[in-house]
């Protein structure tokens, strides 16, 4: 997993990404494929997965008084992007060599926000565990946990996982 991405000021577009937030400790093995999957999609189509991640997330929410997600359409096209993006150039990374950062990124996809974040993870076979693995990372967790966020976008594509946030 990369750390997650926060504008620390989404209206100073000198500084968008804030790129403030520590890296999280995290075990070396998390974020690699099990053996012999990669490259595969694993049983399950990924807006499936996306709707188990969007329950997850709200179920975190909700077990600190925040309130729901919304997923978003935009969100979720630009979400699926950013994932093919990342599998077909082979990168794992905020920062797109197509598209910039994700700030730009949500620009290109006429996407407006108040405040906006990404996580991204690679590797995890399902839902829960790609969730298992944000939760336990401070910065993934934060995105998350942010109450200024109000709506989500979710994509799976062959291993690549991005959460796209805004409020």
């Amino acid at each position: 997993m990369a750390p997650p991405v926060q504008p620390a000021n989404p209206a100073n577009p000198a500084n968008p990404a804030g790129q403030t937030t520590p890296k999280p400790s995290i075990p070396n093995d998390i974020g690699q494929p099990p053996a012999g999957t990669a490259g595969q999609t694993p049983t399950g189509d990924s807006s499936q997965f996306a709707s188990q991640v969007l329950d997850l997330v709200n179920q975190e929410r909700s077990k600190a008084g925040l309130s729901a997600l919304s997923m978003d359409d935009k969100l979720s096209k630009m979400a699926m992007a950013k994932a093919q993006d990342m599998f077909n150039n082979k990168y794992f990374d905020h920062n797109s060599p197509t598209h910039g950062s994700p700030f730009d990124m949500m620009k290109e996809y006429g996407i407006t926000y108040n405040s906006a974040g990404e996580n991204i993870a690679n590797g995890q076979p399902s839902p829960t565990q790609v969730m298992h693995d944000w939760m336990n990372s401070p910065g993934h967790k934060a995105n998350i946990m942010n109450n200024s966020y109000t709506h989500i976008g979710i994509a799976y594509y062959n291993g690549e996982w991005v959460q796209e946030f805004t409020g």
